[in-house]
């Protein structure tokens, strides 16, 4: 044990040294030994050669070498630093308490915390007990569930403890009050009760607390008003209720004090006027019964949004001309009377919202001449006296900018000035007395339902490209859209984030300069960073999924896809997760929703290793380990030459005879001789496909059947139980839709599977030629409504029953007479079983996997996988098929401008005109089922079964139609009719919640 000590206290590059070196002077000492006594050789018995068959000529010293090698190869081992054994104890508690249904922390059990790379766990080293420490614990979207065990607080080192996005429940452990070290604490998105501890409020070093979004209540602890290094509060959408303390403001750094929507009453502490770096006071729908607006409030001087939206709050406005920097005031759904105070305004306010009070006199000049201004409304109060056309008519709006004016249901007598706003003001009048009489035409102009405010973003759809359509040749790669260089090809990192509080109300102006606000954070050029969708959610708050591109580097080559490596992909995340972007209060606080690692990052473990180890100790570990290293295989070499050539011959064939196989009916197990000789010796000329799971060749068996070899690359092999049952599984489909498994090869470290060989290649390949010999409008719907048999096959009659998860043009296939059918199953999810009174479950958790265009948005938020996920996929597919689009084309979603288009009226001219002839009717249901399938919400798809039976009905009207005439023209001119069925039969809302949408011209929703 001494020895032990001696070792395990080196801390640098001399302590791997002296291991290596005393590992080799054993080895020499043992060398030297009585080469030819022959007492030193044993007979052993080798049972793995076969019973009764001897393994002689082992000597007891080279055993004897082995063993005490490997003792002091261990004994370097032991000296390598290992986490505190009470932070083990924590996380052993911890995980226990958890319920973790995709199985994220299975490697808990396993070796050491900071060694062997716990999920979730980051480590270093703090002080001089020798022991490395957890830093970090991020356990973000892991569908976990389950309770706090109260042994978190004894990671009496952590920093960072981000828990987000799961579905936690129980009370907040008062024991975390112990962790003096945390900086972040990020429970928001759970479903957490109880109070909040006191304790949380001896924290000194917290940063930013974020429990928003769970069932929370009780009072907000007095101890908060110890927090003073805390910048950020984030606890709205719970139910905290009484008095807020008005100790809290003492609070000097606090930046953001985020408290809507919850139960708290009281009076609005006229203190927090003394808060200095106050930026954002949020504290909309809460129960401030009789309460008044601090008259105080208007010194908060570098206040950038102030928003106490439906608070039950009288008396009068208070003057806010004082705060500089104001850029959003919302005071709607109050009782606040008086007039407006008539003291300008900040220039840089973009958001003036006083609706639904009982406000009197008329609007103030000051009103006028506001350059940033988005938004203002005065609706529903007792205003009076005429609406001045100043408001809009000196300024001067750039292309993307927007103003909406609101005055409805006041008692307005008259418009002063010009009654022609620019058309990207849209004025709302209606409701007040001169609307009643108007006479003059400009006059009831304005008493319409909206007026002016054309949309000026272009939306337009631009299917033309200088780039070749098949040029990226994976999905998952997408044209940069900006890039300097032209088609260059990449994979994207894709992002769920939220805008929690933002200073605007319209985005349009702000996109630019929020995407170089992010390429700043993130030390990432301009380009490579894409708003792929916007969404306005309540609050309001602003969603949208980010594209992160790899830029180019010197060595790029034209349409060779390129991606970020994994120290950089873990570089971003890290700034995303701990939160190092610039302070920038118009944007206003963020939230990650989440970091899903699509292929082909899907093998980038993202949890960050210890990082306390320092340079010298690793070199030193390092050179031990080789020098230990060396030495074994030295050993192991020289027993090996002595082994009887029997036991060797003996051992080769009893593995030959004992290789694991299976017979399944109808699969046939090749060798890889065999496919080898099919294939030319997977020659660059048998290859006709890629993908995520490897190459695929053609290849000729001897007897001339022609197959399709799928062969899975280095990275992608599974074990060798999981291949086999993979083989069983896909043995069981037979259906005239799916492609049939022939047989796999599973031998010399390969995986290969051989299916039937398809001459027609795949969906995609036809709906990207660019040959005028295209596939006709009946073909296509034959091919659709074959695809969703099939899948409904997988759905209703495998066994078991099988969701595909990956439903796209390049897997769909067509035989010699253009049938379709579904292949690649590697994906695939068994559904999940019937419970006890033999009902099968609707969703089944897991990794969102897929490829980026046809991810059902619902699958991708919140990892649970149901058969409208399939169905939201093929949604896209029929699209495809209608369009002649890809599913993501240079940034462009093909859900999000199918409806865009079907919104401007224009739906009718993106059909692709290689089809030919069809009866306008047919083609408009087949769109409508189309758009159906791909709405957000999974309860306003169709079923799988639904689909196949509108599809056999369309294809019959078809059939019955005189227009079938494949190789005809046709001329299109948009026709009312069909938007109104599209209208009619298909319902969603392109500028609100719609997911796949990206009309930020939507008034954020109240």
């Amino acid at each position: 044990m001494s020895l032990i000590r001696f070792l395990s206290s080196y801390k640098s590059v001399w302590g791997g040294l002296i291991a290596n070196t005393l590992c080799l002077l054993l080895v020499i000492v043992l060398l030297v030994g009585p080469l030819n006594n022959d007492d030193s050789y044993l007979n052993l018995t080798c049972e793995s050669c076969g019973e009764g068959i001897e393994m002689s000529g082992v000597k007891v010293w080279e055993l004897a070498s082995v063993l005490i090698v490997s003792f002091c190869c261990f004994m370097l081992l032991v000296t390598a630093k290992t986490t505190h054994p009470s932070e083990v104890n924590a996380l052993r508690a911890i995980k226990s308490s958890l319920i973790d249904p995709m199985k994220h922390l299975d490697n808990w059990s396993k070796g050491d915390p900071c060694t062997s790379n716990w999920a979730g766990v980051s480590c270093s080293t703090v002080g001089t007990d020798g022991y490395m420490h957890i830093e970090q614990l991020q356990l973000l979207n892991m569908n976990l569930s389950g309770s706090l065990a109260p042994e978190i607080g004894q990671l009496s080192n952590i920093k960072v403890l981000d828990l987000m996005w799961n579905n936690i429940t129980g009370s907040i452990p008062k024991e975390i009050g112990n962790i003096s070290t945390l900086q972040l604490l990020l429970l928001n998105g759970n479903k957490l009760s109880g109070s909040l501890p006191d304790e949380i409020g001896h924290l000194p070093q917290l940063d930013r607390l974020q429990v928003d979004e769970n069932q929370l209540s009780g009072p907000i602890p007095k101890s908060f008003s110890n927090l003073n290094g805390t910048r950020h509060l984030h606890m709205s959408n719970n139910s905290f209720s009484g008095q807020i303390p008005p100790e809290l403001s003492k609070l000097q750094k606090i930046l953001h004090w985020v408290l809507d929507n919850n139960n708290l009453s009281g009076f609005l502490p006229s203190e927090f006027s003394n808060m200095p770096n106050l930026r954002i006071l949020q504290l909309d729908n809460n129960h401030f019964d009789g309460a008044e607006i601090p008259a105080s409030y208007g010194k908060i001087s570098n206040l950038f949004k102030l928003s106490l939206r439906n608070c039950s709050l009288r008396g009068s406005i208070p003057d806010l001309s004082g705060i500089k920097q104001l850029h959003y005031l919302d005071l709607s759904w109050n009782h606040l009377t008086g007039s407006i105070p008539s003291n300008r305004l900040s220039n840089s306010v973009t958001t003036i919202d006083l609706s639904n009070n009982r406000l009197i006199g008329s609007i103030p000049p000051n009103f006028s001449g506001l350059t940033e201004l988005q938004n203002m409304s005065l609706a529903n109060n007792m205003l009076s006296g005429s609406v001045s056309s100043t408001i809009w008519q000196n300024m001067t709006f750039s292309l993307t900018a927007r103003l909406m004016l609101d005055f409805r249901n006041n008692s307005f007598s008259n418009i002063l000035g010009d009654h022609n706003p620019p058309a990207n003001v849209s004025i709302r009048l209606e409701g007040n007395p001169f609307c009643e009489n108007a006479s003059q035409a400009d006059i009831a102009y304005f008493c319409v339902n909206e007026v002016g405010g054309s949309n000026t973003n272009d939306n337009s759809i631009d299917q033309s490209s200088v780039c070749a359509v098949q040029g990226c040749p994976l999905d998952f790669y997408a044209y940069v859209p900006a890039c300097p260089v032209q088609c260059f090809c990449a994979a994207p990192l894709q992002i769920d984030y939220r805008l929690k509080s933002p200073s605007f109300s319209y985005f349009p102006p702000y996109e630019h300069p929020f995407e170089s606000y992010l390429a700043s954070s993130l030390k990432l050029e301009l380009f490579q960073i894409f708003i792929n969708l916007t969404v306005w959610e309540p609050g309001p708050r602003l969603r949208m999924h980010l594209n992160i591109f790899p830029a180019p580097n010197s060595s790029h080559k034209f349409n060779i896809p390129h991606k970020f490596n994994t120290s950089e992909v873990l570089r971003i995340r890290r700034i995303f997760m701990t939160w190092e972007f610039l302070d920038n209060h118009i944007f206003g606080p963020y939230e990650v929703l989440s970091f899903t690692l699509l292929w082909p990052y899907s093998s980038v473990i993202l949890e960050s290793q210890s990082s306390g180890i320092t340079k010298g100790e690793l070199v030193g570990i390092v050179l031990g380990l080789v020098g230990c290293v060396v030495s074994i295989s030295g050993l192991f070499a020289i027993l090996i030459t002595r082994r009887r050539a029997t036991c060797y011959h003996n051992l080769s064939r009893e593995r030959a005879l004992s290789r694991i196989s299976v017979k399944i009916n109808g699969v046939k197990d090749f060798t890889l001789k065999e496919i080898a000789l099919a294939t030319d010796k997977f020659s660059d000329s048998s290859q006709v496909g890629q993908g995520g799971y490897g190459k695929v060749y053609k290849g000729i068996l001897p007897d001339q059947t022609i197959v399709a070899i799928k062969r899975a690359q280095e990275g992608s092999l599974q074990g060798q139980k999981e291949f086999l049952t993979e083989i069983e599984i896909l043995s069981r489909l037979h259906h005239r839709n799916l492609v049939s498994l022939l047989g796999y090869c599973d031998e010399e470290g390969e995986q290969m599977l051989i299916y039937e060989f398809m001459p027609n290649g795949t969906l995609r390949d036809w709906i990207s030629a660019k040959s005028e010999d295209s596939l006709s409008f009946i073909t296509r719907l034959r091919i659709a409504l074959g695809s969703a048999k099939g899948i409904l096959y997988l759905h209703t009659e495998a066994d078991p029953p099988i969701l595909h998860r990956d439903i796209k043009a390049s897997n769909i296939l067509l035989d010699s007479k253009l049938n379709a059918k579904v292949s690649d199953f590697g994906l695939s999810r068994l559904a999940p079983v019937p419970n006890v009174e033999g009902a099968i479950p609707d969703q089944v958790s897991t990794v969102v996997k897929g490829t980026p265009g046809y991810l059902d948005p619902e699958y991708f938020l919140t990892q649970m996988l149901t058969a409208k996920s399939d169905v939201y996929s093929l949604g896209v597919v029929f699209l495809e098929l209608l369009t002649g689009m890809q599913a993501i084309t240079l940034g462009k979603n093909i859900v999000r401008e199918v409806k865009m288009a079907y919104k401007s009226g224009i739906v009718l001219t993106i059909i692709d005109n290689r089809m030919g002839s069809y009866p306008s009717k047919c083609m408009e249901k087949f769109l409508a089922l189309a758009l159906r399938c791909c709405q957000d919400e999974i309860d306003e798809r169709p079923s799988m079964s639904e689909v196949v039976r509108e599809l056999e009905d369309i294809l019959s009207m078809t059939l019955e139609s005189d227009i079938i005439l494949p190789d005809s023209t046709v001329t299109y001119s948009e026709s009312s009719s069909s938007s109104a069925y599209i209208r009619k039969h298909v319902s969603f809302d392109v500028s609100g919640s719609d997911l796949a949408s990206n009309l930020s011209t939507a008034i954020p929703p109240r």
